[in-house]
């Protein structure tokens, strides 16, 4: 796992958990940020890496472009409709949460962002991240709902009260699944690119400027030199059930 971003003197950087996506790690979704992201959005953001905590039961896409060890948040059947070790991951988080944080949102690409929606929605209906701040923003890349109606009823409420950024690619096989996801949300910001499922390039000035005015935004909200982030006692108060 890694992190970057340092504390600035006036006013601190917005802090997000990141989740990598099915069979990478923390280190690989690190290095594909590095990548792809300009510096002059990175260096505005306090980015924490961990890997899942599941090693990979199968071959990962990455293999050959990434070096092992590959990591999976849970798994699933070849329909995404039956789980395994869904609620070992929800807790994972929260505990990766305690632990390293205090954070003020959840970034995610494929897995990782299925998984970041999920334990939003959940936070609003009292249901997991308990015991964390609520989560208030949320960067959504490759992102998709789950399947099986039961775990969806579970998971969502009817609306999700996080601002969010979603990433999504034309040529991406979950873009369907990731257009329903809008749903769950007042005003989602929309970054959509030709690609396909991929940790999307920003290279374009009118993306670069979109995130940008996206984490304006959140440093508006966030008080200046303020290091701690506040414990919303009643969620249920502000995410509808």
């Amino acid at each position: 796992m890694g992190s970057t971003g340092d504390l600035p003197e006036t006013r601190r950087k917005p802090r997000f958990l990141c989740l990598h996506g099915f069979r990478t790690s923390g280190e690989i979704m690190r290095a594909q940020l590095a990548a792809k992201w300009p510096d002059q959005i990175l260096s505005r953001l306090d980015l924490f890496f961990p890997d899942a905590p599941f090693p990979a039961a199968g071959k990962s896409e990455v293999d050959g472009i990434f070096p092992p060890p590959y990591y999976e948040w849970y798994q699933y059947d070849k329909d995404f409709m039956v789980y395994s070790n869904l609620d070992k991951a929800f807790a994972r988080v929260e505990e990766l949460m305690i632990e390293h944080g205090p954070f003020d949102g959840l970034m995610g690409f494929s897995q990782g962002a299925i998984l970041s929606v999920a334990l939003a929605g959940l936070q609003c209906k009292g249901l997991a991240l308990t015991t964390v701040p609520k989560v208030r923003w949320l960067v959504i890349m490759g992102g998709a709902m789950f399947k099986a109606p039961e775990v969806a009823e579970r998971v969502y409420p009817s609306k999700i009260d996080c601002a969010s950024l979603h990433f999504i690619g034309e040529k991406d096989f979950l873009r369907r699944n990731g257009e329903k996801l809008l749903e769950w949300f007042d005003d989602p910001v929309v970054i959509r690119h030709a690609k396909g499922h991929t940790v999307p390039r920003l290279d374009e000035d009118e993306s670069i400027e979109r995130v940008a005015e996206f984490l304006r935004k959140i440093e508006d909200e966030l008080a200046p030199g303020d290091a701690k982030i506040p414990i919303n006692a009643s969620e249920e108060e502000t995410c509808a059930s």
